[in-house]
């Protein structure tokens, strides 16, 4: 042990004087490694006298002295002027944990009423960015010529092309998982054929859409509010609107475009990786071969099916657009909004499509069954 390792000595006589010795400094801190010795070791005794006069310290020293005193000054303490200074300081910028105090009735009321202001004007936004969206659509049929063509095919490929594998394979792992958790009770009844037709239901009306939607709100619904949310933060939109490029026609539109076509593909792709998985693992558990699946399924599953869940994704896409453009354009010109913008656009997104697909179930329950 060195001169300059931090330690301290103790008067062995009952209550004698701590004396510290030694560099109580950052440095030494960090070389010897022994703030959870001396936190073990120094005394708490307020009432002791403490002799900091022969010992350096600096404001990591401090804090770990003002730590052990219990964030009050001891009865008795000798040091120098310097070490007062720092101690002072350290006093100074270091306060008890106040507890948060418990909200009344009167304080939850209006945080409530803050709660609901906010959803409002969410909502209102939205409608607003809808209505512009429909405007702009308009301009776009009376001069097709000067639409942003470009940038929707470049959406188009983004959010379409490139979310094919991850879709297919989340697509085929819940049509095996369905199909052998399905087998082991159709199995008990003797029904084994039936497997066609809980998979060719569940996943070309129900999860082969709804797996899709989820997958792109996440993947390019969160990459919408990004790219908006940057613009916002490196001040493009407001160069923008300087030029007098509008928004929605520049960056809403192309993207709710290309969402509203590439959705039903998308859709469509999952819905099939759905089935083939579910086909090999019914041939695997069933022994159902390939061959009477693909003749059974057309009878098990209906045209309408088929339509609502295109229709469905048609909806799904141009909600999760106007949700992703929607919170990109209400980001803050800093990086913590733009964080908190992109996880309340997933968030939203997700939770929208579950409800507007619970919403189609009970609306055309008796479509296609």
């Amino acid at each position: 042990m060195t001169d300059a390792t931090p330690r301290f000595e103790r008067e062995p006589a009952p209550g004698g004087a701590v004396r510290l010795l030694g560099d109580w400094t950052a440095g030494q801190f960090a070389r010897a490694r022994l703030v959870p010795d001396l936190e073990r070791d120094l005394p708490a005794d307020r009432a002791t006298l403490w002799d900091l006069r022969e010992a350096v310290v600096d404001h990591v020293g401090a804090q770990l002295l003002w730590k052990q005193w219990g964030q009050r000054w001891p009865e008795n303490v000798e040091l120098l002027p310097a070490q007062r200074t720092i101690l002072e300081r350290v006093a100074q910028f270091t306060g008890k944990r106040q507890r948060r105090p418990r909200l009344g009735w009167g304080d939850r009321f209006l945080e409530f009423g803050a709660s609901l202001l906010r959803g409002l004007g969410h909502l209102t936004g939205f409608i607003q960015l809808l209505g512009r969206l429909t405007l702009d659509l308009r301009e776009l049929i009376r001069r097709p010529q000067n639409g942003p063509w470009r940038d929707f095919s470049g959406h188009l490929y983004r959010i379409g092309a490139t979310a094919l594998p991850i879709t297919a394979l989340v697509g085929g792992l819940i049509g095996v998982v369905l199909a052998y958790l399905t087998s082991q009770q159709l199995r008990q009844f003797g029904a084994d054929a039936y497997i066609v037709d809980i998979l060719g239901v569940s996943l070309v009306r129900e999860l082969g859409p709804m797996l899709a939607a989820i997958l792109i709100a996440g993947r390019s619904g969160s990459a919408i509010t990004a790219e908006i949310g940057v613009m916002r933060v490196t001040d493009e939109l407001d160069a923008m609107r300087v030029m007098g490029i509008s928004h929605t026609y520049r960056l809403v539109m192309p993207r709710a475009m290309a969402l509203a076509i590439a959705m039903p593909l998308i859709s469509g792709w999952t819905t099939l990786a759905g089935l083939l998985g579910g086909m090999v693992a019914a041939d695997l558990s069933l022994g159902i071969s390939p061959i009477f699946f693909l003749n059974a399924l057309p009878s098990a599953v209906s045209v309408q099916n088929l339509v609502l869940g295109m229709s469905k994704s048609v909806v799904f896409g141009v909600l999760i657009a106007l949700i992703g453009c929607h919170f990109g354009l209400r980001v803050e010109p800093n990086t913590q909004s733009l964080g908190q913008g992109t996880t309340a656009s997933v968030v939203t997104a997700i939770t929208v499509v579950i409800l507007v697909d619970a919403l189609f179930a009970v609306l055309f329950s008796q479509v296609g069954m």
